[in-house]
């Protein structure tokens, strides 16, 4: 494989693949079950005071 083909090949389906994981990331973060996670990782500075 020289360098032409491996950019084509990242223009292409990297982007593809980059979106899907981004897509992917998005939705495990907004997900109903994580809420109350995130609410109790927000909490975690003001537990000690």
């Amino acid at each position: 494989m020289d360098y032409e083909t491996l950019r084509i090949f990242a223009d292409s389906w990297g982007l593809v693949y980059l979106t899907v994981v981004f897509v992917a990331v998005v939705l495990w973060a907004f997900r109903p079950g994580g809420k109350k996670h995130y609410e109790d990782a927000a909490n975690i500075p003001f537990k000690e005071d």
